[in-house]
């Protein structure tokens, strides 16, 4: 039985499969945040906003949904030493290892956005400025379900 793939948060982020590219890699080029922009002042936001416009001293306007970069610098890191909580899934009957978490500047939009770091990326391997893309990745998986959401992985590694 085929398991089905759904994003941990609907409209956050493309399914990377949009080219045809079945293949990992494929998805990955082809793998996006989405955010929306407000028509009337060009702001950009994510997570998205599909009400109204967050800008203070815009009055408002039509938003749209816009991809955001592929890439940024890393603003900063952390490591999590703790079962993180919901909607992330922890079974305490298993073994539990550390993440790391980073906040990515992305220039284009002129905003930081926070995600976890890829499988295998540690804090030794960033540093402030460290340029990272944005990747597919799994949150959890059933037999049903593979639950879906982003990581950050420094460029050129895999």
């Amino acid at each position: 039985m085929a398991r089905t793939r759904t994003p941990v948060v609907a409209g956050w982020f493309t399914s990377g499969d949009g080219d045809g590219g079945s293949d990992e890699e494929a998805a990955g080029r082809s793998f996006r945040l989405l955010g929306t922009r407000c028509t009337a002042c060009s702001s950009v936001f994510f997570p998205r906003e599909d009400t109204a416009c967050r800008n203070p001293g815009c009055r408002g306007g039509d938003l749209v949904e816009v991809p955001l970069s592929k890439s940024g610098r890393v603003w900063s890191y952390t490591d999590g030493r703790y079962r993180p909580p919901a909607p992330y899934v922890s079974d305490p009957a298993v073994e539990w290892w550390p993440y790391t978490l980073v906040a990515v500047e992305l220039a284009e939009e002129r905003m930081v956005v926070l995600g976890q770091a890829a499988p295998g990326v540690t804090v030794a391997d960033l540093a402030v400025g460290t340029e990272v893309e944005v990747v597919p990745g799994i949150l959890n998986e059933d037999e049903r379900t593979v639950w879906t959401t982003w990581w950050w992985r420094p460029v050129g590694t895999r």
